[in-house]
């Protein structure tokens, strides 16, 4: 039986709707491109809405010592120089040009007294530079994004999941997927396509991410012969709520200790001071003694060891919990209240304040929070070069989460947005300039009734077929028990055969009901993506035998200088997952300069509590 298929022709295409999709559709259309912006959920329902901390760019409005160096450098660091070097050398210097942007077209930020754009401290960076509206910047950074491509003229289709690629003779010729609304099946030629789908958080059992986040783009691409990179890298925030328990997992934005919040562990220490690196220490210091009052800056609260990096903090907070010095329900406890006038504390922090108030029925302004690590953010994804944010499948390009190299094995706070910013732009351009030189494609008849087929399978299997709410439970408690902040081979090995008897469970999935809004059929089909995505982070984990950035090994708990030269490569061969090593570019001589001849490549905190560092 032929099934009806929408058909819809444009230039460019983009898949996702967040700061990277908005930015890329808004420079594709400025580039004359007829550009179509395809989100999955409601247009301005996006995961940018939470990045709440600020923006990260080297604006140097509080900090006339910041550049585009210093920024580059801490990213670098912070990744464990596992990062593109060019991808982060662009994102630095282009960084202040697109938030200033973004203020041209109205974003509202908090200003210094001398009328400027106000800058936050955040972990990782050595100075203040995250561009902030209290703590809602994602918020308002979509609000902006959203205004200006509605006056644009772009065409915007809300609630269309996006199922997979299409393609002639390797290059990609559109995408095929339905209306959530409907259930009606639809296609999209394009000459060229733009992911900008997000991560995979949903794969995991305690996680900040919403029903969205299910490494669609990521399978996508994968399946249609993209490369991915440093899968393995996924990042655990340390703050996310852990209770109760219908909430956990919720972020807490990083604004908190920004603006001056200390973690405590059930005793009432400071713990994070046994926790600081030594190559933090000598980065800013002669002796230890210094490295302590710089760190202990009680008057500007520049820098405080609660600010290291987030793979640093996240891997903290579980060593407290697991010594027995964890809050009641798991965490450890973040507390402004000490340090913050109620005052300062709901205009600086106005979400964190409700949020608490309204899920938690606590008073942030009074006591304490309860915390602890949630999954975040895929480090890992689609590889692209990094001027045109092309992938190495012809006409499909990538920007954002969905999209690898830009933070190496651990991101910085802030990062994310001015990513967004900067990537998405390029992708647009990217898209755009290859669309120009393309004539427009034809769809495969036999493509679109092969991805209809797939798309409806679940509705014809019999009753036998499996429950996709209980497989979804199954995929993310094993990836939370054995693929979390701290891995070893024989937890891994398990997730593999967790994952494959799943991959065969979910062939056999049943769904009911008719199409329209129907949450058991569309769960049934972005289980492919999560098993495919699940896969390659355990793959690339097993493989890396070392402990670096947002990836841990118990079994290998040092950074191994080896490993530091090379990117785990994930490739689709004939249906199989095959994984390689690659080295990574370096950077020209004036750039390596930046970073020194001595660096971090990693660190694993110990369950005692113990500093542990590791140089290459």
């Amino acid at each position: 039986m032929t099934e009806s298929v929408q058909r819809l022709e444009y230039d460019v295409v983009v898949i996702g709707a967040g700061g990277a999709g908005i930015r890329a559709a808004i420079e594709a259309s400025a580039q004359g491109a007829r550009t179509a912006l395809v989100c999955k959920s409601l247009f301005g329902k996006a995961h940018t809405v939470m990045a709440e901390g600020g923006i990260a760019a080297a604006l140097r409005n509080v900090w006339q010592e910041d550049s585009w160096q210093v920024h580059f450098r801490d990213t670098m660091r912070g990744g464990k120089l596992l990062n593109n070097w060019r991808m982060a050398q662009l994102h630095a210097q282009e960084s202040p040009d697109r938030v200033l942007e973004l203020e041209e077209w109205g974003a509202l930020f908090d200003r210094t007294k001398d009328g400027l754009i106000l800058q936050r401290d955040f972990g990782g960076h050595r100075y203040a530079r995250l561009a902030h509206v209290g703590d809602r910047t994602g918020l308002e950074m979509i609000r902006t994004l959203q205004q200006h491509a509605v006056h644009k003229g772009i065409d915007v289709h809300m609630e269309c999941t996006i199922q997979r690629l299409l393609t002639a003779d390797g290059a990609v010729t559109g995408c095929a997927g339905y209306w959530r609304q409907t259930g009606e099946l639809v296609a999209f030629g394009a000459k060229a396509v733009v992911l900008a789908t997000g991560g995979v958080g949903k794969a995991w059992k305690i996680t900040s991410n919403s029903w969205e986040y299910t490494g669609d783009g990521i399978a996508m691409a994968l399946d249609a012969g993209a490369d991915l990179i440093d899968m393995e890298m996924t990042q655990f925030h340390p703050t996310g709520m852990v209770w109760p328990a219908s909430v956990r997992g919720i972020l807490v934005t990083e604004g908190v200790r920004g603006d001056g919040g200390t973690l405590k562990n059930s005793e009432g220490r400071r713990f994070m001071f046994d926790y600081i690196p030594d190559f933090f220490r000598a980065d800013t210091a002669d002796t230890e003694r210094e490295a302590d009052a710089w760190y202990e800056d009680k008057v500007n609260n520049r820098r405080t060891p609660d600010l290291l990096p987030r793979d640093e903090v996240a891997r903290a907070i579980n060593a407290e919990v697991k010594a027995g010095r964890g809050s009641p329900h798991g965490g450890v406890f973040l507390d402004i209240a000490s340090r913050r006038s109620a005052d300062y504390i709901r205009r600086r922090l106005p979400s964190m304040y409700h949020q608490f108030k309204e899920l938690a029925d606590v008073d942030i302004t009074a006591t304490a929070m309860e915390v602890g690590p949630t999954l975040h953010y895929i480090m890992g994804g689609v590889r692209v070069e990094p001027d045109t944010a092309a992938t190495t499948v012809p006409g499909l390009f990538a920007a954002g989460e969905v999209a690898a190299g830009m933070h190496g094995a651990n991101r910085l706070g802030g990062n994310s947005l001015s990513d967004l910013l900067v990537f998405g732009r390029r992708a647009g351009l990217g898209a755009a300039a290859y669309a120009s030189r393309r004539p427009a494609p034809a769809l495969d008849d036999a493509q679109l009734q092969a991805a209809a087929r797939d798309i409806l399978a679940p509705f014809a299997r019999d009753e036998s077929g499996e429950d996709p709410y209980q497989l979804h439970e199954r995929l993310q408690s094993t990836m939370q028990a054995n693929v979390g902040i701290v891995r070893t081979a024989g937890e891994l090995e398990q997730a593999l055969r967790d994952i494959e008897r799943l991959r065969a469970r979910a062939a056999t999935v049943r769904v009911k009901g008719g199409r329209t809004y129907n949450p058991g059929w569309n769960l049934a089909l972005d289980l492919g993506a999560m098993l495919t995505c699940a896969e390659a982070v355990t793959r690339s984990a097993l493989r890396r035998t070392e402990s670096r950035g947002g990836h841990t090994r118990a079994d290998h708990p040092k950074a191994d200088k080896e490993w530091g030269k090379k990117n785990i490569v994930t490739q689709r061969r004939d249906g199989v997952l095959v994984l390689a090593e690659e080295p990574i570019p370096q950077p020209p001589p004036e750039l390596q300069a930046l970073l020194g001849d001595d660096v971090p490549t990693g660190a694993a905190a110990t369950a005692t509590g113990a500093k542990e560092a590791v140089r290459s």
